[in-house]
C-alpha cells in the first residue's frame, strides 16, 4: 500500500515535486493538471491523504463541501463559470483513478458531450 510519502499529490503539496498551484489553503489545494484533457483542467486535492471517496467519511463533509467552493472560485477566475464546466471525482480503478489521493477535476474550456467515456 503507498504511503503518503510516496503519493503524486502529498508530494506536489509538499513542494518535493513542481506543480502550478492556482489555489492553497488549509484544507485544499489545487493545480494544473499535467496532461490536460480540456482547456482549463485542474486538480482539486484535499490535503489531508484520504485514498478514495469511499474512504470519506462523515467528518469530511465540511471539506468536500470546500472543495466545490474552491471549484466554483476557480470557475470563475478561469472565464468558464458562465458557459459551464464539470467537476469529476473518479473512485477506483474501473472509473479511472489513477493517484490514490482522492482529488476532483474541474474542467472546461470546450463543449463535451454525455454520457463520459
Amino acid at each position: 500500500m503507498m504511503g503518503m510519502s510516496d503519493c503524486l499529490f502529498c508530494n506536489i503539496m509538499s513542494g518535493k515535486i513542481p506543480g502550478t498551484i492556482v489555489h492553497e489553503d488549509d484544507g485544499v489545494v489545487a493545480f494544473e493538471d499535467v496532461n490536460p484533457q480540456t482547456p482549463v483542467h485542474i486538480l482539486i486535492v484535499p490535503r489531508r491523504h484520504i485514498r478514495s471517496l469511499n474512504d470519506l467519511e462523515e467528518v469530511d463533509a465540511g471539506l468536500i463541501g470546500r472543495v466545490h467552493l474552491v471549484a466554483k472560485k476557480i470557475a470563475r477566475e478561469k472565464g468558464i463559470a458562465g458557459s459551464g464546466y464539470r467537476l469529476v471525482c473518479n473512485c477506483g480503478p474501473d472509473a479511472g483513478q489513477a493517484v490514490g489521493h482522492i482529488h476532483f477535476h474541474l474542467i472546461g474550456g470546450r463543449p463535451m458531450s454525455w454520457p463520459p467515456g
